[in-house]
């Protein structure tokens, strides 16, 4: 069965649905974002470096909290999203903000992005939650190795694979490691407030480590850094506990992978 309409518009619809939510959450703190407070996280940071005077492409940026961070930080920043409403939302904060001359922002389904942009970039950047929308990694790859300067790097810290096995409250292992097939849920709520008056369908990929890394080795990108983190830098899953500002699933600190993060070289 061909689900390629049915996912895009699905989760187009749940991601325009989530947005009003997020933007008004205490998760997503817009009276501090917009105070100066940075959104990014140390993972990340420190694998992106010095962004001043660079050029930046952030895939499936949300609403645009990242991408400001980054045009904040000095870098010239292109975020794109397949939400219309998250992308709205993202150039009112950038005319807010007074970042229209560093930050812009492109509303598009990922694999077609090639078609709604120009141009090549010091770093391609994407974290948190993006590529479980997307089921063929092996596509993913190549808009970043398109969009890539040589020389360039991307970077990307995500989830960990092992965490998506779970149910939501970490109690069995619920789903395959690999990506098997489409996950096709109707759930309620968003992860900033479990309570929102949101129902929607969603569909979602797991993918393992193997076929990540794989899928950008395969396009000629070099891995050069890669991490494996025992926290998450966000309290976004049930049956958290929370140290330092760092959140462990209960019972199992210390024992679960739950972010990775990496960074790829395109050779000249």
């Amino acid at each position: 069965m061909d689900t390629t309409h049915d996912y895009l518009s699905a989760n187009k619809e749940m991601w325009n649905q989530r947005t009003g939510v997020h933007v008004k959450s205490d998760f997503y703190d817009m009276p501090g974002f917009l105070q100066g407070n940075t959104s990014l996280k140390a993972i990340e940071l420190a694998l992106l470096g010095d962004v001043q005077d660079k050029t930046i492409l952030h895939l499936q940026c949300h609403f645009g909290q990242d991408t400001l961070s980054l045009a904040r930080m000095g870098a010239t920043v292109t975020g794109m999203d397949l939400s219309d409403a998250a992308i709205h939302q993202a150039n009112t904060l950038t005319e807010q903000l007074q970042l229209t001359s560093k930050a812009r922002f492109v509303c598009c389904d990922l694999y077609s992005l090639p078609a709604h942009l120009e141009g090549t970039f010091d770093r391609v950047f994407t974290s948190y939650g993006t590529i479980g929308w997307l089921p063929d990694l092996d596509k993913w790859a190549g808009v970043i190795a398109h969009f890539l300067k040589p020389g360039g790097h991307f970077i990307m810290a995500d989830f960990h694979p092992v965490v998506w096995m779970f149910d939501d409250n970490f109690t069995t292992v619920a789903y395959d490691y690999f990506n098997t097939a489409p996950i096709i849920e109707e759930s309620t709520g968003t992860y900033t407030d479990r309570q929102a008056d949101l129902k929607h369908v969603s569909y979602s990929w797991n993918h393992p480590l193997s076929e990540i890394i794989t899928s950008l080795t395969s396009k000629g990108l070099q891995l050069q850094v890669f991490e494996e983190h025992d926290y998450s830098p966000y309290n976004c899953f049930n049956n958290t506990i929370e140290k330092d500002g760092r959140f462990y699933i209960k019972g199992m600190e210390g024992k679960l992978p739950m972010v990775y993060a990496f960074k790829f070289l395109k050779p000249y």
